[in-house]
């Protein structure tokens, strides 16, 4: 007789082993699909002005998927323990891709030193960057929670403002990318607050960093343009504000139910870079404000999804790590759609998911694999960020980020 196959209600280690969250992997296609059909439809009008074949775009991007979803298998059934114990590799391919990136020749249609150019191919070298980040800062983090030190000055705080310091003066300065430090420096707060910082403190440091950031704006005109832009449009709208114009116009003639996927004039080289900051606009343009409605509700569905499997994460590093995902994919969405409808000055950030580019695209489906693995897991029958810090001592017992009850998943079989 074979011995019966072993269930989901085995415990290993104070962790329940069960079926991943298949929503979030079904919710990450849809998005993907979304953005596909987009980048198919305005293919046709981006080859005009790039005289290149109708399929080469989204070539490439089907291309960039099925290595998005090569790095998705990888992060999502490698446990992250590798990941954690190879950290300081990661972190040393972040840092050289950057430096490659810093020194390569800039090009006159992306004047900033944010790209590895070879070929027909780039990588973009901070998507590098927010895996590097988000594997080490929870590592740090949970490291520093175990040891009863996460409101050490010396210890822990310096050290974070240490790491923002760099990525402000990296990313921001010299790679002039304030879009992509405003992901960053969410990222490392939503962790740090998560792992039990005080509130106190993680506000403290954010103010510190807002100030820093908008003083940033001011030696850069292109930043000083963006934010007069934004605060009145309409002044500007042939010269430095012509692409926050252009994207209210798209938006606002996609009217209720959109033009179609085979009508409008915007990706005719009206609304720059169409198929990457500003396909959200497109999107609006063809599918109208229902159909916009449908695309914002599957982001909002994921993270719901990823607040879910943070709350129910085994450990704090796993909690941490599904922290700064939730971050980094929602800062993101945040801040490109806000730029799109008006809301924000215009960053030049990807809308994750959707628009065209295969750094991007690799480094979220990489990121939510993470996601993926960690969902397999779930707190069995143990209070266990208590056990995590035994032995320790604890700045507030009853603060919820570290005293949640034990999860019970179902017990369906794996």
């Amino acid at each position: 007789m074979q011995p019966r196959r072993r269930s989901v209600q085995q415990e290993r280690g104070g962790q329940r082993r069960h079926r991943p969250d298949y929503g979030l992997l079904v919710i990450s296609l849809l998005l993907l699909v979304a953005g596909l059909v987009v980048v198919y439809s305005i293919g046709p009008g981006l080859a005009a002005q790039k005289h290149v074949s109708d399929n080469y775009f989204v070539g490439k991007q089907i291309i960039a998927i099925l290595i998005g979803m090569i790095a998705f298998t990888a992060m999502a059934f490698v446990p992250h323990g590798v990941w954690q114990r190879l950290q300081r590799p990661i972190i040393g391919v972040a840092a050289l891709a950057t430096l490659v990136a810093l020194v390569m020749p800039i090009s006159p249609e992306y004047p900033a030193h944010r790209w590895i150019r070879l070929g027909g191919l780039s990588l973009q070298s901070v998507e590098l960057i927010k895996i590097a980040i988000l594997i080490s800062v929870a590592a740090f983090l949970a490291t520093q929670a175990r040891r009863g030190q996460l409101g050490s000055d010396d210890k822990t705080i310096k050290p974070l403002l240490i790491v923002l310091a760099v990525l402000g003066f990296v990313v921001a300065i010299l790679q002039r990318d304030l879009g992509s430090t405003a992901v960053l420096v969410a990222m490392i707060a939503a962790m740090a607050y998560v792992a039990g910082l005080p509130l106190k403190r993680v506000l403290l440091a954010g103010v510190l960093v807002v100030g820093t950031l908008a003083l940033l704006v001011l030696p850069f005109s292109y930043r000083r343009d963006r934010v007069l832009n934004f605060l009145n449009p309409e002044e500007n709208c042939q010269t430095s504000g012509y692409q926050a114009c252009q994207a209210l116009i798209a938006i606002g003639s996609g009217g209720l139910t959109g033009k179609g996927l085979g009508h409008g004039a915007q990706a005719f080289g009206y609304l720059p870079e169409a198929a990457n900051d500003s396909i959200f606009a497109i999107m609006a343009e063809k599918f109208g404000f229902l159909g916009m409605t449908v695309v914002i509700s599957l982001f909002v569905a994921l993270f719901v999804r990823l607040i879910r499997i943070l709350e129910r994460a085994p450990d704090m590093t796993s909690r941490l790590m599904v922290t700064g995902v939730l971050a980094w994919l929602s800062t993101q969405t945040l801040i490109n759609i806000g730029a799109m409808i008006g809301l924000l000055p215009l960053k030049g950030i990807t809308l994750p998911f959707i628009s065209y580019g295969g750094t991007s695209i690799i480094f979220v489906l990489a990121a939510v694999g993470l996601v993926f693995q960690v969902s397999r897991y779930t707190t069995f029958g143990v209070n266990l960020d208590a056990a995590m810090q035994e032995g320790s001592q604890r700045e507030d017992t009853t603060d919820w980020r570290r005293n949640r009850r034990p999860h019970y998943a179902n017990t369906r079989r794996s």
